[in-house]
C-alpha cells in the first residue's frame, strides 16, 4: 500500500506533520514514514493507523512504543483483576467501548487509555505534562479482551435484552401472556384455513374478505412490478477517499469453517480504505472448528474475533448485539458468512447516507443468488430475490413505507441503531422486526444499487428449515407490533399500517390459507359436477376463488420473470412453471412455523452454507467456465 507512495515522497517537500509517528523514527525508514503521513493526510486520519493497517507494525507494538516515547507505563491488563475497576458492569462495558478504563491500584487512581486519535493525546500531554501522571497506555484490543474476559455475563445479558429491557412492548421475549397469544394465533389460523374449505354459502362474508385481502396483496406486488421497472437505482460517482468515515462490519458465525476463508477474501476485496475498516467476527464458544480455521488464516489487523458467552438464546441477533458496544465506525453493516458484496458497496452506502437527511437510518443492498444453476430451488430463490430486492423493496422505499429488511447487507447509522435498541435477540427474523421498529421511531430505510451475492439452499431439507424460520419470525414480528394496533396505526400512518399488514401479515396468511383455498376451489368443482350444492351459489363463488388463485399465481410468475430478465437469466425462467408446487411447499413451511411458534418459539434453525455446486460470479470471472464445486459440509446448527 505504501510502496507506491514511498518512492515519490522523497521528492515532495510538503510532507504533512505527523507527531504520532515520531516514536517510530528509529524503527521505520524515513521514506516509509513519509508515505504513511501522506496517505494519512489524504484519508483525514492519524498516520499510525496507516502503519498498523499496512502490517508494518502490530497495534500492540505501536502503543508500547508510543508509551515508551512519552514516558508512560504500558498496561497489559493480563493480570489486572476486575476489582481494580470501580465501575459497575454497565459502566464497565461503556467505558471499555470508549477505549478508556479507570483503575484503582492500591492508593493510586489512574486511567488506562487506548487513544484512537493518538495525535490529540500527544498534543495534550505535551502541552500539559502533568497529565502524564494520570495515564497508562494500552491497545484497543487489550481493553476489549479485558472486558470480554471479566464481564461475560453482563455482556451476554446486555446482548440478549437490548430490546426487551428498553421497550418490552416491542420485543418477542417471553412474557406472561406469550403462550396464550401464540396458542390463540394457532387456533385463529386453523379456523381461518378451515373456513376457506367449507361450503361457500355458509362462509360468504369471511371468504369475500379473505379474497379482498389477497387481491390487495396482489395489487401491492403488481405495483412493485410496474414501479420497479421505472426505478433503476442510481449508480452515481463514488465518494473519494478523503472524507470517508470509519466503517464497521459485523459477521455472526456459527460452524462456518468451510466459508470463512472465502469470507475474509471477500472482505479484503472491499474498495474502502483498510485504515477505516473495523470488522468484528462473532463466534459461539463451542465452535472450535471455525475458530481453528480462522487461526490458520492471516487475518488483517482490522479484523477482531469475539467469542459470545453462552447466555440467552443462541441466535444471530444476540451475536450481533454482542459486537455492537465495541464497533468504532460511524456506520455499521451486517454480512453473513457466505456473502460476497460488491467491492464498492460501502462507498455506495455512505453516498446514500450523505445525500439523505438524518432520518435515513438504514440502506439495504440488493441480495442476489450466486448458485442459481444448482437446482430448481436455487433457481426459484434467484427469481424471488430478484423480485424482492430489484422490484418490491425499491418500490416500498420510494413510497416511504417500512421495509422488511433482508438478513444481510443492511447498513446502519451506528448511533441510530443503538438508540433503536439494535436487534431483538428473541426474534428469529430480527431484520424484518428492526425495519418495522425503525419506522415506528420515525426513521426511513432505502435500497442501494449494489449487490451482495449469496448462496441459496439447494435441497428441500435446508430450504424447509430456512423458510420455517422466516415464517416464524414474520409471525413473531406481526404479533409483537400488533399488540397495540391503534398505537401502531398512529406511529406509522394509515398507508404504512396497511402495507405492514400486507407485506408481513399477508405473506404469512396467504401461505397458511393457500392449500385450503385450493381445496375449496376443488370442492366447488366437485359440487358442481355432482349437484351437492345450490347451482346459483357456484358461479360467483367459483369465479371469486379461481380469479384470486389465478391472479396470485400469475403475479408471482410475472414478478419472477421480470426479476430474472433484469438479472440476465432468461434460461432460468422455466423454474417459474413450478410456482404451484412452490406455493404448496411454502404452505407446509408456514404451518410448520406456526407449530414451532407455540412449541419452540426461539429455536434457530440455521441454514447450512458451503454446499453450493455452482457460482455465477466464478463462472463470469473464470476464463474456463466450469462449475465451482465445494464438497465440504457445514455442520447444521
Amino acid at each position: 500500500m505504501l510502496s507506491g507512495i514511498a518512492g515519490t515522497t522523497a521528492q515532495d517537500a510538503t510532507i504533512p506533520d505527523a507527531p504520532e509517528l515520531d516514536c517510530l523514527r528509529q524503527r521505520l525508514a524515513p521514506a516509509v514514514l513519509a508515505a504513511a503521513a501522506v496517505r494519512a493526510h489524504a484519508l483525514g486520519l492519524d498516520a499510525h493507523r496507516v502503519v498498523i493497517a499496512c502490517g508494518l507494525m502490530s497495534e500492540d507494538d505501536y502503543y508500547r512504543v508510543l508509551a515508551t516515547d512519552l514516558g508512560l507505563a504500558f498496561e497489559s491488563l493480563e493480570t489486572t483483576p476486575r476489582g481494580d475497576c470501580p465501575l459497575d458492569d454497565g459502566q464497565f462495558i461503556d467505558a471499555a467501548a470508549a477505549g478508556m478504563l479507570p483503575l484503582r491500584i492500591g492508593l493510586e487512581r489512574i486511567i488506562v487509555l487506548a487513544p484512537q486519535e493518538a495525535r490529540r493525546f500527544i498534543d495534550a500531554v505535551r502541552t500539559q505534562p502533568s497529565l502524564l501522571r494520570q495515564f497508562r497506555l494500552t491497545s484497543p484490543a487489550r481493553i476489549q479482551n479485558y472486558v470480554l474476559r471479566h464481564a461475560p455475563v453482563a455482556l451476554g445479558e446486555q446482548a440478549t435484552t437490548t430490546v426487551s429491557t428498553s421497550r418490552p412492548d416491542l420485543s418477542a421475549a417471553p412474557s406472561p401472556g406469550h403462550r396464550i397469544v401464540t396458542a390463540f394465533a394457532l387456533v385463529a389460523a386453523m379456523a381461518m384455513a378451515a373456513i376457506t374449505a367449507l361450503p361457500f354459502d355458509g362462509t360468504f362474508t369471511t371468504n369475500v374478505l379473505l379474497a379482498v385481502l389477497f387481491v390487495a396483496w396482489i395489487v401491492l406486488r403488481l405495483t412493485g412490478v410496474i414501479a420497479g421497472l421505472a426505478i433503476r437505482g442510481a449508480r452515481g460517482a463514488l465518494p473519494a477517499d478523503n472524507g470517508l468515515p470509519d466503517y464497521s462490519i459485523i459477521v455472526a458465525l456459527y460452524r462456518e469453517a468451510s466459508c470463512v476463508k472465502r469470507l475474509i477474501g471477500a472482505l479484503k476485496q472491499l474498495d474502502y480504505p483498510k485504515e477505516r475498516l473495523d470488522i468484528k467476527l462473532v463466534l459461539e464458544r463451542d465452535d472450535t472448528e471455525t475458530l481453528a480455521e480462522l487461526r490458520r488464516i492471516d487475518l488483517p489487523s482490522y479484523v477482531d474475533v469475539l467469542i459470545a458467552p453462552n447466555i440467552g438464546p443462541r441466535t444471530k441477533p444476540k451475536a450481533l448485539n454482542l459486537a455492537l458496544p465495541f464497533v468504532t465506525g460511524r456506520f455499521v453493516v451486517v454480512y453473513d458468512a457466505e456473502d460476497r458484496p460488491e467491492p464498492s458497496q460501502l462507498r455506495r452506502a455512505f453516498a446514500a447516507f450523505r445525500r439523505a437527511g438524518p432520518e435515513l437510518a438504514c440502506v439495504q443492498a440488493r441480495l442476489t443468488i450466486d448458485n442459481t444453476a444448482d437446482s430448481w430451488l436455487a433457481g426459484f430463490y434467484t427469481a424471488e430475490y430478484a423480485a424482492q430486492f430489484d422490484l418490491i423493496l425499491p418500490t416500498l422505499a420510494a413510497l416511504r413505507v417500512p421495509l422488511p429488511l433482508g438478513g444481510t447487507s443492511n447498513h446502519f447509522r451506528t448511533h441510530v441503531l443503538r438508540r433503536a435498541g439494535a436487534w431483538d435477540s428473541y426474534n428469529v427474523t430480527e431484520d424484518a422486526d428492526l425495519g418495522m421498529r425503525l419506522a415506528r421511531f420515525g426513521y426511513q430505510a432505502d435500497v442501494i444499487a449494489s449487490a451482495t451475492y449469496e448462496e441459496a439452499p439447494n435441497q428441500i431439507g435446508a430450504w424447509l428449515r430456512q423458510r420455517t424460520r422466516w415464517f416464524k419470525g414474520w409471525m413473531q414480528t406481526w404479533l409483537v407490533h400488533m399488540r397495540h394496533p391503534l398505537r401502531l396505526l398512529h406511529e406509522l400512518g394509515p398507508f404504512s399500517f396497511l402495507v405492514f399488514q400486507l407485506v408481513v401479515g399477508g405473506n404469512v396468511l396467504a401461505a397458511l390459507v393457500h392449500p385450503f383455498f385450493m381445496i375449496g376451489l376443488l370442492w366447488m368443482l366437485v359440487a358442481s359436477a355432482t349437484g351437492l350444492t345450490e347451482p346459483q351459489a357456484l358461479p360467483f363463488a367459483f369465479a371469486l376463488f379461481s380469479i384470486t388463485a389465478a391472479a396470485g399465481y400469475l403475479t408471482s410468475i410475472l414478478l419472477g420473470c421480470v426479476g430474472l430478465l433484469r438479472q440476465g437469466l432468461p434460461s432460468t425462467l422455466w423454474v417459474l412453471l413450478l410456482t404451484p408446487w412452490h406455493w404448496l411447499l411454502l404452505s407446509y413451511a408456514a404451518w410448520r412455523a406456526l407449530a414451532q411458534l407455540v412449541r419452540a418459539p426461539y429455536r434457530w434453525e440455521k441454514t447450512e452454507h458451503g454446499l453450493a455446486r455452482t457460482s455465477r460470479v466464478a463462472r463470469r470471472l473464470s476464463p474456463v467456465r466450469q462449475p465451482v464445486r465445494n464438497t465440504s459440509r457445514a455442520v447444521q446448527r
